[in-house]
């Protein structure tokens, strides 16, 4: 095989690779343009996939004599198996940023969804999901029953939040009493979300 095919190819690889497992860090700031960002890791992917299939042909007509054929064979079975097996990368990230104290989450019209964490290291995450990504970050600090923010960073959206409340909300469903958790956060308006995950803030 062509040695500029066989570097091109390995350099497609190690990008693509790269791209699929930092992902975490550089959606939020593409916007609506994340979409069409993963469509063309996915055609990436399946064009990898189609150039180790005809590779593993010409490897079985040259009885595996080409070392640099093999290599590349490799190379393509190790990127493109760990992205199947973690297509959202192969490191987590967001247990690099601490233990969840907190997750709360909703889901809107046309499945929207917004996740939004406490961290043990007094961070906190929200990412919402709706035709793009965006990602809210910064730091808390508890008053009372109040969560207030501060050094808060945005990439993509303008308003941020002041404050959270944690309280109970009881309704009537099906004839029995429930009672839920809600996280209260306040822009402009008030936000309700489902709390998920609550553990001692001590």
């Amino acid at each position: 095989m062509k040695n500029k095919n066989f570097i091109l190819v390995v350099l497609v690889s190690i990008i693509f690779f790269f791209l699929v497992s930092t992902t975490y860090y550089w959606e939020s700031f593409l916007g609506i343009l994340v979409m069409p960002s993963i469509l063309i890791l996915i055609l990436v992917f399946f064009i990898l996939l189609f150039i180790l299939f005809r590779n593993i042909a010409f490897a079985v007509k040259e009885k595996f004599k080409v070392r640099a054929r093999i290599i590349l064979i490799f190379i393509l079975i190790t990127v493109l198996g760990l992205t199947a097996y973690k297509p959202s990368g192969i490191i987590d990230f967001d247990s690099l940023q601490g233990r969840d104290l907190l997750i709360a989450g909703a889901e809107g019209a046309a499945n929207c969804t917004t996740t939004f964490k406490l961290k043990d290291n007094n961070k906190f995450y929200e990412r919402s999901i709706c035709f793009g990504i965006s990602e809210i970050n910064g730091e808390y600090y508890l008053s009372g029953d109040t969560i207030k923010f501060k050094n808060i960073n945005s990439h993509s959206v303008k308003d941020s939040y002041d404050f959270a409340i944690i309280r109970t909300a009881k309704f009537y469903k099906n004839e029995f009493k429930r009672s839920l958790l809600f996280l209260e956060m306040r822009r402009i308006q008030f936000l309700n979300i489902y709390l998920l995950k609550k553990m001692s803030f001590k």
